[in-house]
């Protein structure tokens, strides 16, 4: 049976969602076909297959999702999302990234073009019907934005409105110019709900309690969060003019130092741009307690590195995970039922759950 939430869309008088959210396993379970099959994930960029007749095999959301995916870049330079699952006995159809012509599953040797579009089967000139539509390998949805690569496997919104609604703040930066440095990416292990996480990252208000050298840099009075219909804004400020973007003279944000825009986009996904280039936060479910957050760096301008707000990001984020693995143990108590918002400071939470009890009560 699906569970139903509600949280009051007036923020002055709404409740958190109820502890059961995080700690229900039948309510973990559902979320993954009413949140996570409806929305968009990051798949990494274009260079995973820089070339005509480049493939790169992946899972989506391992150990959650687990869907066995595929894109291929095909003769005319177009991406494609694929099903990596043979349509004939759901043999992994490719094994490893590179380039292929055509993609042959090794159990049958049944064969696809880079399209997706079934080719050759032995052995089957007798089976009635065939080929038929089901016989193809499914694509799914794929955006993308600048190099970045997004999959959707039954998605309930549009990506591109969202994109939209980030090149307005940060168009004016050189996305195809930004350089993936595997040296500064890392995965992080967090004892906790991935929701919870998410409850975290949505709002300034623990930062000057939990993180003390970022609030040396940002000026926690003037921070701000903007709503939108499936993403938010937080903006950080800062004194210092040398820690922050030189934005155009027609950018909305002119004449204001800006040190950080922190978009997030429902339900799992968080873009840190910084005047060094962008972190990428993928917040990765891996059980009811336990949380993969994965960090992805992109740089634009190196000598900025461990300047301002996008300095030392590693400790702020095991601050972040001590706070949210305690949360954690704190939400498991019989006594704690729901809270309440900070009108001012929890705006970006409060966005965050009336989302996910709108998707769950689809």
């Amino acid at each position: 049976m699906s569970s139903k939430f509600h949280v009051d869309p007036d923020i002055r008088k709404a409740n958190t969602l109820p502890s059961s959210f995080y700690k229900d396993q039948n309510v973990f379970e559902q979320i993954k076909e009413k949140i996570f099959l409806k929305s968009w994930q990051f798949i990494g960029d274009e260079h995973l297959v820089k070339l005509p007749r480049s493939v790169h095999p992946f899972v989506l959301l391992d150990r959650y999702l687990t869907e066995p995916l595929l894109i291929t870049r095909d003769e005319d330079g177009t991406i494609h999302c694929l099903t990596n699952v043979c349509t004939h006995r759901a043999n992994l159809v490719v094994l490893g990234s590179g380039k292929l012509k055509k993609l042959t599953c090794m159990y049958h040797g049944r064969r696809f073009d880079l399209k997706g579009n079934f080719e050759h089967m032995p052995e089957f000139k007798e089976a009635l019907d065939f080929p038929g539509p089901c016989d193809h390998l499914k694509k799914f949805s794929m955006e993308q934005w600048g190099p970045l690569l997004f999959a959707g496997l039954d998605p309930s919104f549009d990506l591109r409105e969202v994109f939209k609604i980030m090149e307005e703040r940060i168009g004016f930066l050189p996305l195809n110019d930004f350089r993936l440095d595997t040296t500064l990416s890392k995965d992080y292990l967090v004892q906790a709900h991935w929701a919870l996480y998410c409850d975290n990252y949505l709002e300034g208000f623990h930062v000057p309690f939990v993180h003390e050298g970022l609030n040396k840099v940002l000026d926690y009075s003037s921070y701000t969060t903007e709503i939108y219909d499936h993403c938010n804004l937080q903006i950080g400020y800062t004194d210092d003019a040398n820690e922050t973007f030189e934005l155009p003279e027609d950018h909305i944000d002119y004449g204001k130092n800006v040190a950080a825009y922190y978009y997030w986009v429902f339900p799992n996904m968080m873009f840190n741009f910084y005047p060094w280039g962008l972190s990428i936060n993928v917040i990765k479910p891996l059980g009811i307690d336990r949380t993969k957050v994965s960090f992805i760096s992109y740089v634009l301008d190196p000598d900025k590195l461990e300047k301002g707000a996008g300095q030392a990001l590693d400790k702020v984020e095991r601050e972040d995970e001590f706070v949210v693995e305690n949360v954690h143990k704190g939400i498991l108590s019989s006594f704690y039922a729901s809270g309440r918002f900070s009108p001012k400071r929890e705006k970006g939470v409060h966005h965050f759950h009336k989302l996910l009890a709108e998707f769950m009560n689809r």
